[in-house]
């Protein structure tokens, strides 16, 4: 089954109305080209701020992205990529359009990863400096690879003439000739590589997804369309740059559309969030299910009062906690989907009402959904043995085409094949569409497992343990381990379940679901906390390892 959001072609079988995608608007010749007609358009207008106080006008990030771009230009190679190794916050921000300005491919380091990790990032790239800060390392403990750039030693660097040349060109010079000064606006394509985002690494060693200027502006244009942003919206920034929905929608979209944003370093630090979000009148809060839940606990409610978008995602928003927000908040969260290869957005459910291709009127958000796919993007299931499409209703793997899917894994042609075909992607998602055009995802390929010949979904079990239990997901999760009789063998690892494993086991002997998906009690492992990677996920490969060292490969 093919859900798209343009005008009905004789190759749909479900149609978005409504959907089709405008052109890119004019002067997005680039990422950067795109936020310096931002920027002189909204000069005197707020355009970041972060918790540590900081805040700057469109005109004083343009200005400081100039002056940092000349600082950094003169102690960097001429290699292409260049890493950051930075939390969310203004300085961040500036570095990453810094470095867009002077021509640059920003590479933020997933610093929640193990060292090793991120030293693959930075071999795969071939960088040979890395832009961070001595507060940052000293905290995350850290040691990357490569030529290490303070931000702490920049303002002693920078000259009476770098700050004339950016005062000039940010403020004096017309737009049309910014390539005369600015390498990043001198020879732009919007098929050039604008940045490298790696995977997680939750389910093996990270790859490196190229995106291209195009897939990041076709991306911010989709949702701007789509949504339909507020003409003021301020966008609360808590997840970091490594994470592609942090770096296309907490830099890009923001900047790119005249927004404001406020960065905070920590999306756990409830308190802190909550105040910033009623400080600086928070109208669009992006993150996980698992963080609203934390805000819902340790912040108040009136931190988020001025809220109107609450867009979640990367985990299954639970009916319970959508009617907690609800009640608490009095505005309905929007659950969406997407992935790194995708720049990021997929689908997202949407404010007021809709069209269905049938012409009924239905409201834009239905729980259980990711929503309806962004202007210009075509969504189909397809049977994950043959590969055939699917009817409608019928669940099957996920593939996505449209402007923002990914140029391809750095460096690996083989993996890109695996998942790139006639401009079709691969997301390794189950799930199917509805006759309306909104997707419901199922559950992902990977966190299934194959025990005598049948596949078991470990969210199905997880589910079935809450549902037992009580307890809430954030006690609870299932991986597998190679089992020489069975095929795989299921794992349960939790904090609290509030019986013992046998206790469970009986009782989930009787209760509805398959023998085959309920694991012996011996198959049970107590931790301190479950593993999150820094994005809000479950971390698959971490939950893995717990397994393998306490029973074995």
């Amino acid at each position: 089954m093919t859900v798209q959001a343009s005008p009905q072609t004789a190759e749909s079988t479900v149609v978005e109305p409504g959907g089709k995608l405008t052109p890119l608007p004019a002067g997005w010749s680039s990422l950067p080209r795109a936020f310096a007609v931002a920027a002189r358009a909204s000069s005197k207008k707020t355009a970041m701020a972060d918790s540590s106080g900081a805040r700057l006008t469109y005109s004083d990030t343009l200005l400081r992205s100039i002056v940092l771009g000349r600082v950094l230009a003169r102690a960097l190679s001429p290699h292409p990529y260049v890493g950051l190794l930075l939390p969310p916050a203004v300085p961040s921000s500036v570095a990453n359009l810094a470095l867009a300005l002077w021509g640059k491919i920003p590479v933020n380091l997933n610093y929640t990863a193990s060292q090793h990790l991120i030293d693959s990032s930075i071999d795969q790239c071939g960088i040979t400096h890395v832009v961070t800060s001595r507060k940052a390392l000293e905290k995350l403990k850290l040691e990357p690879k490569g030529k290490l750039i303070y931000l702490e030693d920049v303002p002693a660097q920078v000259t009476l003439l770098d700050k004339a040349f950016a005062a000039f060109v940010a403020k004096v010079l017309p737009i049309s000739a910014f390539g005369t000064f600015l390498p990043g606006l001198r020879r732009e394509s919007l098929d050039e590589t604008a940045t490298v985002i790696f995977t997680s690494g939750s389910t093996g060693d990270p790859k490196g997804v190229v995106l291209s200027h195009r897939n990041v502006l076709s991306n911010v244009h989709q949702m701007n369309q789509h949504l339909d942003l507020l003409p003021d919206e301020s966008v609360l920034g808590i997840l970091p740059f490594f994470h592609s929905f942090g770096f296309t929608v907490t830099i890009w979209t923001v900047l790119t559309l005249g927004k404001r944003v406020v960065y905070h370093n920590n999306p756990l630090d409830a308190r802190i969030v909550g105040n910033l979000c009623a400080k600086h009148d928070v109208t669009m809060l992006v993150g996980t299910p698992t963080f609203m839940r934390l805000y819902l606990q340790k912040a108040g409610k009136e931190s988020f009062g001025k809220l109107v978008h609450l867009l979640l995602g990367a985990e299954k928003l639970k009916p319970e906690l959508a009617a907690a927000i609800r009640e608490e908040l009095g505005i309905d969260p929007m659950e969406g989907y997407g992935c790194t290869e995708l720049s990021p957005v997929v689908a997202v459910n949407q404010r007021g009402n809709k069209r269905t291709p049938d012409g009924r009127t239905v409201p834009g958000n239905r729980l259980g959904t990711t929503g309806t796919p962004l202007p210009g993007t075509y969504i189909k299931s397809v049977d994950p043995e043959s590969g055939a499409e699917l009817s409608p209703l019928t669940e099957g793997m996920i593939h996505v085409k449209g402007p923002q899917v990914m140029v391809g894994y750095l460096n690996r042609a083989e993996a890109t094949a695996k998942v790139l075909k006639d401009g079709w992607y691969c997301t390794g998602d189950l799930g199917f569409v509805d006759a309306d055009g909104f997707l419901t995802i199922t559950g992902r390929l990977s966190r299934f497992s194959k025990i005598g010949g049948e596949m078991v979904p470990h969210e199905g079990l997880e589910g079935a343990i809450l549902r037992t239990t009580g307890v809430t997901e954030q006690c609870v999760a299932v991986t597998s381990l190679p089992d020489p009789k069975r095929g795989e063998r299921l794992v349960v690892v939790y904090t609290d379940m509030g019986m013992s494993p046998e206790q469970l086991c009986q009782k989930l002997n009787h209760s509805e679901i398959p023998k085959l998906w309920i694991p012996s009690p011996d198959s049970f492992l107590a931790v301190e906390a479950i593993p999150i990677l820094g994005t809000g996920k479950l971390d698959l490969r971490g939950l893995r390892e717990l397994a393998a060292a306490r029973f074995g490969q």
